[in-house]
């Protein structure tokens, strides 16, 4: 076991080049606090963390610091998904309405489970006027779902969902397990796990959570306040609608305004796609117990993990929509092949969040990988890949 040098954890014997990584980010500026944590076949081999958590008060980032998790989210609905599945209670290539009778209406009867994890619903964005009441309130948001038209022909084209898949996701959990969002990331991954997990803070864990902070560049900064005048001149008004549920959350996430995500009432609501609140080790120990056993837990089966890593979506995704170059999406997961976000194997399967955060299962290798942070990066954020890229050479030695 290799203590690290000025930060506290630890990176077993072979596993350095993951701490190497750490501290290189940190070395040329890229991070303000931060951790990172990899389970390897049942068993944790890195564990570091650091820096600073709240850059106004100098709080150092420590062992029991949280961190909004952005939609590192989506992977863990998506868990849930194949979980319920498993149990029986759950079909993905079942009809939404055979589960949720009330979202058939307005073109959607024949859309199936699948494509709403897959984001292929044509459910990118509402129609209608929602405050940011609204949304910390769940059944809104669901009504206006239902009354909700496609953008496109269901399934025959794709685009992020970035926050109403939370909703969608959560609303057919719900109906099929009878467990919000809180209670099923508790009951199916957090709670026999042990791991420190919330898509709902509860009030006497929120002294835990690091602040997030905005990017460093002036030019990123000023980018997040112009461009989404410039995407509605452009026609692109249903991206912008799509960040910020309408104008309840504001584009850049974070601004100090009422729907900020640094504030404590979106950290207690459940916004299933973007505000997990969770720690690296959190991260690293479930997606490890995706393809491994971890505590005496394996989450998912083989034909899961098999189905986990099958692409749905692929390619330049609806013309009037903003997709990242390259990406992949299976039933709920970003997998291997993404040029801006390469993992460690074609059996890897995970997601990343805004603020440059990243989660992971390999199934081959047996490995589970965490990284989460304070500080949202720009568009060429590179420090989750250099600790993946870190892991693989470890792996691979």
């Amino acid at each position: 076991m290799t203590p690290v040098s000025t930060f506290p954890g630890f990176a077993d014997e072979g596993f350095g080049p993951v701490a190497d990584a750490f501290v290189e980010n940190f070395r040329r500026g890229s991070e303000m606090g931060a951790g990172c944590a990899v389970y390897h076949d049942g068993r944790l081999v890195v564990d570091l963390y650091g820096g600073t958590a709240d850059a106004a008060t100098s709080t150092p980032w420590t062992a029991d610091t949280l961190t909004i998790g952005f939609s590192v989210s989506k992977g863990l609905m998506a868990l849930c998904g194949y979980l319920a599945q498993q149990r029986g209670l759950l079909d993905f290539d079942a009809p939404v309405a055979t589960v949720w009778p009330e979202f058939a209406g307005n073109g959607k009867r024949d859309i199936v489970i699948r494509d709403v994890f897959s984001h292929r619903a044509g459910l990118m964005a509402l129609d209608a006027v929602l405050t940011l009441d609204d949304v910390l309130n769940w059944e809104p948001v669901i009504r206006a779902i239902e009354a909700q038209r496609p953008l496109w022909t269901p399934g025959t084209a794709y685009s992020y969902h970035a926050l109403t898949f939370g909703w969608l996701t959560g609303e057919i959990l719900r109906r099929a397990t009878g467990k919000m969002p809180s209670a099923l990331l508790a009951d199916y991954l957090a709670d026999d796990l042990g791991v420190n997990a919330w898509i709902g803070l509860p009030a006497d864990e929120q002294h835990r959570v690091a602040r997030m902070h905005a990017p460093r560049s002036r030019i990123r900064r000023t980018a997040y306040r112009v461009l989404p005048k410039i995407l509605q001149r452009i026609g692109r008004a249903t991206a912008v609608r799509a960040v910020t549920m309408g104008a309840a959350f504001p584009f850049s996430l974070i601004d100090g305004c009422a729907g900020d995500f640094n504030t404590p009432a979106v950290h207690s609501a459940q916004i299933p796609a973007a505000n997990a609140i969770l720690d690296a080790r959190a991260l690293a120990t479930i997606y490890a117990a995706a393809v491994s056993s971890v505590n005496d837990v394996q989450l998912l089966t083989d034909d899961s993990i098999a189905d986990a890593v099958k692409v749905r979506s692929a390619g330049p995704g609806w013309h009037a929509a903003l997709n990242p170059p390259g990406i992949r999406f299976s039933t709920g997961f970003l997998v291997n092949g993404i040029p801006y976000r390469p993992l460690l194997s074609d059996s890897s399967f995970g997601h990343d969040g805004a603020s440059g955060s990243l989660g992971f299962a390999d199934a081959e290798s047996r490995t589970g990988f965490g990284y989460v942070n304070n500080l949202i990066g720009g568009g060429r954020d590179r420090r989750a890949n250099d600790l993946t890229a870190a892991l693989r050479r470890c792996l691979d030695h």
